[in-house]
């Protein structure tokens, strides 16, 4: 028992500590302990260390540019080629069919689908940093590539005579699709090359940190919205009806109250096969999720539905018997570079913009994922430039915007894939299919592949859980999550996603506008000090009153401040102090009648005069000229006391004034202006100000922004409240001991000795009740 008493002492003893050092002013901590000045290098000493070369500097920076060379040498190939091999497979079977599906939601024939599976992979290979993305289509960004595409090349500019026609629209108008085909798949490649080079611009300016500004709850609220334009755009591929194509504000509201107003010219065949593939990939997928620990590779329902529906499609003929809608044709081989249309730039410049980061956005918040699982770093400028230039070398092939998509990037990183090189091999896979089955892929419904993308919606849709626990955590982060998706959903992706970076921008606003503040108390013995209203035993300094504001000052919250501070003081230092000189005038004005005597002790009336000093506040007309001195009378009043003229001032039950700024991270001018005004305010109503727990950045400010001077001086600021406490407490029991340089006098009833007027002395900038009274009767 002894043994486990001693045992615990050392333990008893840790848990306390006792420091004894000076109270620290500002003033005072820098006298005593020398700043180190900072030494910023030279231009010349800049210009020389980026200049400066060497092999090891030569090969640093190739490597940064071309991450390859960082991991390729270190390839473990008996370790981890087969991984890769067997990864590049299972995930090239997967984005052949994604890249097919896709293509449906940029509005493009499919074959270009599995062009952009293929070209973006090749320049990831040498530029990315992340081992483990897939690189590729993804059905948001893919769906705003088709919004851009479907609002510039709209079916009614295709409209031709019945004798040219090679389609037919939903209203029956008859369309050149072939032209239409062309002009989109020119559209999508220029969008493509221009979002490039956005992308490598924002990288070579290391802007990366942009997509900061996209907060999770935006990026869950957008992505749940672009699942749901996802979802309205397949469902009339699935029920193969034929719409106009919607684009803008309210389109999907269009689209969807035409494709119900057409509901009766279902395809029966398309509906059911849909349906079918929805309902089984879902089951399998929910048995890869569940036991993905048991089964070492997923199975790949995508490909196996896509095989097992295109056989049954072949053989039962569903497009000549059931009039089914089918993929038709699909291109063999690679069509040859072209150029982007750059007359086309102009009217495609925001959206890119829009395009380009969300792109970013997605594949660098999967790259963080699997980078952290798997213990390595990406460069999210690299990124940048890496998704550039595979969209600029992708533009050229006919392809559309490349990001990541997630169901894929799970795929490559679960089958064990390592490095890039799965994502090579699997596009070696996508290449067979381009050259050599395609073809077989021709009798696959369209309605089978609108099911596989929107099968692949269910883990969007899932977020829509977050919403709850968001609101339990944080309010904010739920209304931004809203906003963002109901505006996405009613404006469109691109403007939605802009309303939503603006409303959350808008909430940070708000938060700095409006931040926490309060009254704080110390805990008695210790040096410890919280919200008055939130702990019972904290008690508030006699005189003193303590105000944290949690937040930087700058012009857009200055009168937050200057609020927190009446409420916490309980009164208003200018109201106090006009209050003040209106009551010293009205007794000036007695005096000089002769109604009222300074006295040593206070001010009485002259005997046999009746006392008329409890007067209205409304001041009548008295042209009388009276004969009174012009020297400036010192009359020390207590105002806390009942004074012998009507006059309602505010009490001041304190005479000291602590700002906590340990929160403040910057001031503007506007906020350095205002605060020295606030500390005039009180000191001409007898209240000190006093400051402390700042940042050493902020008296660099204050000394730019010429704040100091003879009365506003540096050891009014204190490294801690409990040194601005312990200092306050000290000068008042210093003031108690001491005799005033003029004697007090109190406003009272009785006195027997009148009093001679003083002159008294002051500087020439202080602020005081009495000096405003003199000018205005010298005036």
């Amino acid at each position: 028992m002894a043994a486990g008493e001693r045992a615990e002492e050392p333990l008893a003893e840790l848990s306390h500590y006792v420091v004894a050092r000076p109270i620290y002013s500002e003033a005072g901590f820098q006298e005593e302990n020398e700043r180190r000045p900072p030494l910023p290098p030279t231009l010349r000493e800049r210009a020389q260390a980026a200049c400066r070369c060497s092999r090891k500097r030569a090969f640093q920076i190739a490597k940064s540019f071309l991450p390859i060379l960082e991991w390729l040498p270190n390839y473990r190939v008996k370790e981890w080629l087969m991984s890769d091999i067997i990864s590049g497979v299972s995930t090239g079977l997967v984005a052949t069919l994604q890249g097919l599906a896709y293509a449906l939601l940029v509005a493009v024939p499919v074959g270009y689908g599995l062009y952009s599976a293929f070209f973006p992979i090749l320049t990831y290979f040498f530029l990315g940093t992340s081992r483990h993305i897939s690189v590729g289509p993804f059905p948001v960004v893919s769906l705003m590539v088709g919004s851009v595409v479907l609002s510039m090349a709209p079916d009614d500019n295709f409209l031709i005579d019945g004798s040219n026609a090679t389609g037919i629209n939903g209203t029956g108008t008859l369309i050149d699709t072939e032209s239409r085909d062309a002009q989109r798949v020119l559209i999508a490649s220029t969008l493509t090359f221009l979002v490039g080079i956005l992308q490598v611009i924002f990288g070579v300016l290391q802007i990366g940190f942009i997509v900061r500004y996209l907060a999770d709850p935006l990026v869950g609220g957008f992505t749940t919205a672009a699942a749901f334009q996802v979802l309205v755009s397949q469902l009339k591929i699935v029920l193969n009806v034929s719409t106009k194509n919607y684009n803008g504000v309210l389109s999907i509201i269009y689209t969807l109250i035409e494709t119900f107003e057409k509901i009766g010219t279902t395809n029966i065949a398309d509906l059911i096969a849909g349906l079918l593939t929805i309902f089984v990939c879902m089951v399998v997928k929910g048995i890869n999720d569940r036991f993905k620990h048991k089964i070492p590779i997923p199975i790949p329902i995508e490909v196996i539905v896509t095989i097992v529906a295109t056989g049954i499609s072949y053989a039962a003929d569903l497009e000549k018997k059931y009039n089914a809608g089918i993929v038709k044709s699909i291109p063999r081989g690679f069509l040859p570079p072209e150029p982007p249309d750059v007359s086309l730039f102009s009217q495609m410049i925001a959206a890119s913009f829009s395009i380009a980061i969300v792109a970013y956005a997605i594949a660098v918040s999967v790259g963080k994922v699997y980078a952290t699982k798997h213990d390595y770093a990406i460069d999210g400028n690299q990124e940048f430039i890496a998704f550039g230039f595979s969209n600029i070398f992708s533009g050229a092939f006919s392809c559309f915007v490349a990001t990541t998509a997630l169901s894929r990037t799970a795929v490559q990183e679960s089958t064990g894939g390592k490095t890039q090189v799965a994502g090579i091999i699997s596009a070696g896979i996508v290449l067979i299919s381009i050259v050599a089955l395609g073809k077989l892929l021709e009798p696959l419904q369209k309605s089978v592949l609108a099911a596989v993308v929107i099968a692949n919606l269910k883990g969007m849709f899932m977020q829509v859980f977050d919403v709850p626990r968001l609101w339990r955590q944080n309010k904010v982060d739920a209304m931004i999550w809203v906003f963002t998706c109901v505006a996405s959903i009613i404006l469109g992706l691109d403007l939605g996603l802009l309303a939503g970076l603006l409303f959350g921008l808008l909430t940070v606003v708000l938060r700095v506008q409006f931040p926490s503040w309060g009254g704080f108390g110390n805990i008695p013995g210790t040096d410890i000090y919280k919200k008055v209203k939130d702990y019972k035993n904290v008690i508030e300094p006699e005189g003193v009153k303590i105000l944290k504001f949690s937040s930087p000052i700058f012009y857009a919250n200055i009168d937050g401040l200057k609020s927190s501070l009446k409420s916490t003081v309980g009164f208003d230092a200018v109201k106090v102090y006009n209050k003040r000189l209106k009551a010293l005038r009205k007794i000036q004005k007695l005096i000089k009648k002769g109604k009222l005597k300074a006295t040593k002790n206070g001010i009485i009336s002259e005997p046999g005069i009746n006392n008329e000093a409890f007067e209205t506040d409304e001041e009548p007309e008295d042209n009388e000229d009276l004969q009174v001195p012009t020297k400036e009378v010192e009359i020390q009043v207590d105002w806390n006391s009942e004074l012998p003229v009507k006059v309602n001032i505010p009490k001041v039950p304190i005479h000291s004034l602590i700002l906590d700024f340990g929160a403040v991270t910057f001031l503007d001018i506007v906020a350095v202006r205002s605060i020295k005004t606030i500390i005039r305010e009180f000191e001409r109503i007898d209240v000190r100000v006093y400051f402390a727990s700042y940042q050493d950045n902020l008296i660099s400010q204050l000394e730019r922004s010429a704040f100091f001077d003879d009365i506003v001086r540096k050891d009014i600021f204190f490294l801690t409240v409990h040194d601005a406490v312990l200092y306050i407490r000290n000068q008042m029991t210093y003031s108690d001991n001491q005799d005033p340089i003029f004697e007090k006098i109190s406003l009272m009833q009785e006195s027997k000795e009148p009093m001679e007027f003083t002159e008294a002395s002051r500087p020439d900038d202080e602020l005081d009740v009495q000096e405003e009274v003199h000018t205005s009767e010298l005036n």
